[in-house]
């Protein structure tokens, strides 16, 4: 999930990705967008000024997103229209044409020249090379900038002068949403893995594809043509998918256009008099579904399926790396329950209503402060980490069942209430999930080549869990300074300055005696520079022990985590899994030393572990 809060050092004018207020900044002279994924949209439907720029496919999807609850509540015929929640946005989204360098008069006599590149993440998606005033940054937004992507960009007009050192960039603000050394396999490898085995099933299987954001349009268009098979899909995502094409006026039988290459394969298009359909389809008696949870077809709900999942990569030995969240196939895909935006100051009203919440020891209560606090600290929405399902079935919010479930989490270690798991968890077993390695964010790796390729001065991580950075003491200069040409990184500067004197080892604990100017310290630093709360979706504690009373080791290390390479679009981890590690690092060191520590229960340091596993449970001394 992007921490990044919208501030370009060499361009204060702009913000990106990011459109809530400064209050000690000179408000924005313009805005970029780069994606319609939701953590970067922070503030947005509450913008008034001034314009937005970016892709027309993203403008175009943007006007027709609306929120889960309202699309669920409008297909089974609760509310009577749709709500589109940036429609009124209409006259301030301005479109520009990718690869085109456009010079934008923010005010007379200053001027900007930004060029948009295709970002390899989902439909729209794009960077930004911004220059103006002798300076050069390129905002990545969310990449994957796969061997043939970086390839690509270096023969880019625009971007060559760079990429062949005539010019040199400032600063890349970089997708840095994983910064463990491991490879990815390509999107190509792992379409080519899926389609082999789905072609082992027998010709009348039906397959849904559980990916419930944007970017998997090219394994759709793969599997339809492989399968000889439409993919169905929701009135939704139909009329999202239809929103790229766009009509050219004048004659009655004017060609129509797509704002994405995607696009006539999806919806279809138009040759000569012929009308060729795309491979999405309203008509349920396909093979291939991609229907929304929550609004199900007939045939998903009543017929034998299996599911498709995209996961981020395979381990050497062979566990597969979960996508976690909204983008893709892990444990919780149900939508959760979010509070809209609250400044700092409101957590203390929200809390009050506890008081009527039987039953609430002050241990719980704290834990919710610290929780909703952590979380805010980076000026998101609240994701209370809860399914949508505690509210009711019309998603009625009710905020003391909702501040009751809250609690009820808390006290139970993050593990949900029973029965809550989805219809689609249910009915899978091993013989009927088909998993795919998929990431659409790139690789430690793979942002090495990437920076490589343009050997800039400084290098800002747009997506960093600031207490997993301290105690593994990651940094820009660690990460990529071999591939800089500069030696000064103004994200560590930054990091040591703020945290000097802060006891890293006590960052996350919920029993540490940190100070409230320290907690405030590590909440300033996720707004102000960047940097995540605990429990980010993309950088959870990665901690290793397997020879006696090892420490934490820096990046490079042999064993990686899989629950520290989670992706997500629309959900975070909770604070709370933060500290379980925590704890469990504490009773492994006590274990260590002799004395008894108590027990391990991993099942709840993720949060998408439902029930216990025992045999994951360890107790007793390491050996």
């Amino acid at each position: 999930m992007s921490t990044f809060n919208g501030l370009v050092a060499e361009f204060p004018d702009i913000r990106v990705d990011f459109f809530r207020s400064h209050p000690d900044l000179r408000p924005p002279l313009a805005c970029f967008l780069s994606h319609i994924h939701s953590d970067h949209l922070a503030g947005l439907e509450s913008l008034r000024s001034p314009f937005v720029y970016c892709s027309a496919a993203t403008r175009a999807m943007l006007l027709r997103l609306e929120r889960y609850p309202c699309r669920i509540n409008y297909a089974n015929g609760i509310l009577e229209a749709r709500v589109q929640r940036y429609r009124h946005l209409k006259n301030l989204l301005k479109p520009i044409p990718l690869d085109t360098p456009t010079v934008l008069e923010l005010e007379p006599g200053n001027h900007l020249q930004v060029t948009l590149f295709n970002a390899n993440h989902c439909l729209g998606a794009v960077m930004f090379l911004f220059e103006g005033q002798g300076k050069a940054v390129l905002y990545t937004g969310d990449i994957r900038s796969e061997p043939w992507f970086v390839n690509a960009i270096a023969r880019s007009p625009p971007l060559v002068e760079y990429t062949t050192g005539l010019k040199t960039l400032d600063t890349i603000y970089l997708d840095t949403s994983f910064v463990d050394n491991l490879a990815f396999p390509t999107k190509s490898e792992g379409i080519k893995e899926l389609l082999q085995k789905v072609s082992r099933y027998p010709a009348d299987t039906i397959f849904h594809f559980q990916a419930w954001t944007y970017g998997y349009e090219d394994v759709w268009i793969a599997l339809s043509k492989a399968l000889g098979s439409k993919i169905h899909v929701d009135d939704y995502k139909m009329s999202m998918y239809h929103s790229l094409l766009t009509a050219h006026t004048g004659a009655k039988f004017a060609p129509w256009s797509h704002l994405a290459p995607e696009g006539p394969a999806l919806v279809g298009f138009m040759c000569g008099n012929t009308h060729h359909a795309g491979c999405l389809t309203l008509d349920e008696n396909v093979r291939i579904h991609s229907c929304e949870k929550g609004n199900y077809c007939r045939t998903v709900k009543e017929a034998p399926v299996v599911w498709i999942r995209p996961i981020i990569a395979r381990l050497p030995d062979g566990h597969d790396v979960a996508e976690i969240g909204v983008g893709g196939g892990g444990d919780d895909l149900e939508r959760e329950a979010e509070l809209d935006y609250l400044a700092p100051d409101d957590v203390e009203s929200l809390l009050d209503a506890l008081r009527d919440v039987d039953d609430v020891p002050d241990d719980v209560r704290e834990q919710a402060r610290q929780f909703l606090r952590s979380t805010i600290a980076n000026g998101r929405k609240v994701q209370l980490d809860l399914e949508r399902t505690v509210f009711g079935e019309n998603n009625e919010a009710d905020l003391t069942a909702g501040l009751r479930a809250l609690v009820s989490k808390l006290k139970l270690g993050g593990k949900p209430p029973a029965g809550n798991s989805s219809e689609s968890d249910s009915r899978a077993s091993p013989n009927n999930v088909v998993t795919f390695p998929y990431s659409r964010h790139s690789s430690y790796p793979e942002l090495c080549d990437l920076v490589r390729a343009f050997k800039p001065r400084d290098v800002w991580p747009c997506t960093v869990d600031v207490p997993r950075w301290l105690r593994e003491d990651i940094t820009v200069d660690r990460l990529f300074s071999e591939y800089c040409s500069g030696d000064e990184f103004r994200h560590d500067k930054l990091m040591r300055e703020r945290f000097k004197d802060y006891e890293v080892a006590m960052i996350g604990q919920p029993d540490s005696q940190v100070t409230a100017s320290s907690a405030d310290d590590a909440a300033h630093l996720a707004h102000g520079c960047s940097a995540n709360e605990p429990g980010s979706a993309h950088n959870q504690p990665l901690t290793s022990f397997a020879d006696g009373d090892r420490l934490p080791q820096p990046l490079g290390f042999a064993e990686v985590d899989p629950m520290s390479l989670q992706d997500s679009q629309d959900s975070t981890i909770s604070a709370l899994a933060l500290e379980t590690r925590e704890q469990a690092f504490q009773v492994i060191l006590e274990n260590a030393k002799g004395r008894a520590g108590g027990v391990v229960g991993l099942f709840s340091t993720t949060d998408n572990h439902y029930t216990p596993e025992e045999e994951l449970t360890y107790e007793g001394p390491l050996r």
